[in-house]
């Protein structure tokens, strides 16, 4: 996607971040120090050029997209943001019954209202799982249809979309947290960059499609694969099976609009 044309002649002073656990920040710190991530990250960006900048996340983790728009829309409207992202959906993905118009019906719901407002709207696609872990690659069609209707309602609303899955780095596992659902520290880092680049803001470049140098501690697949499931893919089924989610109880860990302090 194209960087947006001249965005400091209007600085964006307001911003507020809509979504899940990837914009909560899950894999980007933790609970007990505090969650920084994706939306921390793109705020401490803005933040280096306009020290007024105020920022709101009111992303939970565990939430479907039809959650996000009933739960966080009206909040961020609220707030009447001048730059908003919305990134969800993947837990949709992961559910036994997945309907991609319907969450994508979703989005757009969330992209029409913001942009009507007037605020500058982000998103992402997302990359294929299985190209992170193997025993997700059925899940690869899925992913496809909703990134294909990402990209159409995205359009319709003037969206800009940053196609993050596109890149191979995205498949380094350094990029990844140990449940291979969330972005490490460092993919954190590099989602937000990608989309300060979008935005334009000075400074930033394509950078964050660059490979890592060589892992030279990388784990036998078959090992860490072991490792995964016993450690990840077991409570997360159970929790399925339970009808419980991560994000129970839970509520938005930034829901007003504060000043950035990188």
């Amino acid at each position: 996607m194209p960087r947006a044309e001249h965005p400091y002649a209007h600085p964006y002073l307001r911003y507020v971040a809509l979504g899940d656990s990837q914009t909560e920040g899950l894999g980007d710190g933790d609970d007990t120090t505090g969650l920084r991530g994706l939306a921390d990250r793109l705020a401490e960006h803005l933040a280096l050029h306009d020290p007024g900048v105020r920022y709101a996340n009111l992303a939970v983790r565990g939430r479907l997209a039809g959650q996000v728009r009933a739960e966080q829309l009206a909040p961020a409207l609220a707030l009447r943001p001048d730059l908003a992202t919305v990134v969800a959906g993947v837990n949709d993905v992961l559910r036994p019954r997945f309907d991609a118009d319907g969450v994508a019906g979703h989005l757009e719901a969330m992209f029409g209202a913001l942009t009507a407002q007037g605020a500058r709207v982000l998103t992402l696609t997302f990359p294929d799982l299985g190209r992170i872990t193997p025993l997700a690659r059925p899940l690869a069609p899925r992913v496809s249809a909703l990134n294909d209707r990402i990209r159409t309602a995205a359009g319709r609303h003037g969206v800009l979309v940053v196609e993050t899955g596109h890149h191979p780095v995205v498949t380094d596992p350094r990029l990844w947290s140990a449940d291979r659902l969330h972005a490490s520290p460092l993919g954190h880092e590099r989602i937000a960059a990608s989309l300060a680049d979008a935005l334009g803001l000075p400074g930033s470049d394509d950078s964050w499609t660059h490979p890592l140098p060589p892992d030279r501690a990388a784990r036998p697949p078959v090992a860490a694969e072991l490792r995964w499931a016993a450690a990840f893919l077991g409570p997360w089924l159970g929790r399925r099976l339970r009808g419980r989610s991560s994000g129970d109880a839970r509520t938005a860990k930034r829901p007003q609009l504060l000043p950035v302090v990188p």
